[in-house]
């Protein structure tokens, strides 16, 4: 039987807050009437998702980015910390108990407290559309500010990353089909080493949450350097999740005339991390 932990209906909706604010009175969902054309709709608290005008995801196109020389390195250190794997329902998490780490933008630090996964991935690069993308959820000390870490997947060699807790997945799964659909496992240790390297390369922009109640003002960063993960770990992401879920990609979001930000490192020009029209090699 998994090790479950238990939390009031407050802290859930505490620990979701960062990434989709969900209030569990008003479902949403990615088919049919409570599908994303229909968010707004279905709470007044969602009205941004209808009339927002800096919303995500986005596509990064070539045109709508330019390269800022005053952007300075991602650079991350997470530290290994405790963690529970949440079935959110509409996305599969990792929720960290304790201090992981931060990053720093534009003088302000962010700190990491959970990441999850959609599948497919929710932004594209020039049109193309990935196996997975993960979240990396970060908020300022006052829970004010929200900064995303976002990284594109592509099938292939199994992520070091969610190896770290497939077993678990597992038991989710095993949960989910003994009628338990809000289980908690504790992972243990959870170590980032394998996202902590720095950034050669990334697109900035300011955006929104990609789930209700779409909140906007949200910095985002996304990685240019493609991770891999497997089938069988893309499936176990998916299995949990009910089927309106198993596809919890928004649609794309206008860019009103936002401009995309690039980094990127010099030395880095004909290395390993693409730009948006070579993003699939």
């Amino acid at each position: 039987m998994a090790m479950r932990i238990h939390f009031s209906i407050i802290s859930i909706a505490l620990f979701a807050l960062p990434t989709s604010a969900v209030y569990f009175s008003v479902n949403f969902s990615y088919t049919g009437p409570n599908g994303p054309e229909n968010w707004g709709s279905l709470s007044p608290s969602y009205a941004m998702c209808s009339f927002g005008k800096a919303q995500s995801p986005v596509d990064l196109i070539k045109s709508d980015i330019f390269m800022d020389k005053q952007l300075k390195n991602l650079n991350r250190h997470y530290l290994p910390t405790n963690a529970t794997l949440i079935n959110n329902k509409f996305n599969i998490g990792v929720h960290f108990e304790g201090k992981v780490g931060d990053i720093n933008i534009n003088g302000k630090n962010y700190s990491l407290k959970q990441l999850h996964w959609h599948s497919p991935s929710e932004h594209r690069a020039h049109g193309r559309i990935h196996d997975a993308e993960l979240h990396l959820v970060h908020l300022t000390d006052d829970n004010n500010n929200i900064a995303v870490v976002a990284v594109l997947y592509k099938l292939g060699d199994p992520d070091p990353l969610i190896s770290q807790f497939e077993d678990k997945l597992v038991e989710l799964v095993e949960e989910n089909r003994a009628g338990n659909k809000d289980a908690q496992i504790a992972i243990g240790t959870f170590d980032l080493e394998e996202i902590n390297s720095s950034s050669h390369r990334y697109y900035r922009y300011v955006g929104s949450l990609t789930t209700p109640p779409c909140k906007e003002g949200v910095t985002w960063n996304i990685l240019g350097k493609l991770r891999t993960l497997s089938k069988k770990q893309l499936e176990l992401l998916k299995a949990p999740l009910g089927p309106e879920f198993k596809q919890n990609a928004r649609p794309l979001q206008q860019l009103n005339g936002r401009k995309i930000e690039m980094y990127y490192h010099p030395n880095h020009l004909h290395g390993t991390y693409p730009t948006p029209s070579n993003y699939h090699k």
